[in-house]
């Protein structure tokens, strides 16, 4: 495909993608007040208080959840389309096989940010307990939502990388042996996220939020090495059938001079 042609559907992916986004934020409006209640519970459960610093900061804050319950609903149009772009040249049965692997990319998403929705009280039992006894815990909204917001995203997009990793494989970019050849940096990089994440201090928590990541990494990394191991069987075959074909081609005997 032509560079034009990229550009033009890329283009197209996108439009598609931002149209799904719309359609999600719109959806997401109709339940802003339901999602805010949640979010906010856990505040005032361990005595906070989320408090709003200014007259737009109410109409900011609708559009912001929206924004983020769009994200959501509409993770399987938009994470199939960005699957669609970087995959295109894979034979059929590949295709099958990845689109397969992608499409538990959403409900991977959806998982993530569930799990940050359930480390966000322990967090906050941790950060409001800091507030004096003499004190009253009175977080901004213009503070907390993004905080909130943040972690949501942070984790459901890190729950995409195993898919990230399949993708890259499938295409040839990313070896088996090259993740194995890494994993003390990914452990590592697990591990810092889960401490981030999980503010609370106890292990407990850092090692429930790092054990589903571990999990997905070990599988996408399992996924890989069959299908590099499948791919190099493949690619034996095919190499000692023209060797072969080619050792029979030059063994045909010599047609004599005619007279």
């Amino acid at each position: 495909m032509a560079l034009k042609a990229h550009l033009v559907e890329a283009r197209n992916r996108l439009f598609i993608s931002l149209i799904a986004l719309v359609l999600g934020t719109v959806g997401g409006f109709f339940l802003y007040d339901d999602v805010l209640a949640l979010l906010v519970a856990p505040v005032r459960e361990y005595g906070g208080e989320v408090n709003f610093t200014s007259v737009m900061a109410p109409f900011d804050l609708m559009l912001k959840t929206s924004l983020l319950l769009g994200l959501v609903f509409s993770a399987p149009v938009w994470i199939y389309q960005l699957w669609a772009f970087i995959v295109p040249g894979l034979k059929k049965k590949e295709r099958n096989t990845a689109l397969a692997f992608a499409a538990a990319a959403a409900p991977l998403f959806v998982m993530g940010v569930a799990m940050a929705y359930w480390v966000l009280p322990h967090a906050l039992k941790f950060l409001i307990s800091l507030t004096p006894a003499n004190a009253q815990s009175l977080i901004s909204s213009d503070n907390y939502l993004p905080f909130v917001f943040r972690l949501l995203v942070a984790f459901g997009l890190a729950m995409l990388v195993p898919v990230l990793m399949v993708g890259l494989n499938m295409i040839g970019v990313l070896k088996a042996k090259t993740i194995m050849k890494h994993w003390r940096i990914t452990v590592f990089l697990i591990a810092l996220v889960a401490a981030m994440a999980a503010p609370g201090g106890d292990a407990i928590t850092m090692f429930a939020l790092a054990g589903p990541l571990f999990l997905t990494f070990a599988a996408a990394t399992l996924i890989c090495h069959l299908n590099d191991r499948k791919r190099n069987k493949n690619l034996a075959a095919l190499e000692a059938e023209n060797a072969a074909n080619a050792g029979q081609g030059s063994s045909l005997p010599e047609v004599p001079d005619l007279p």
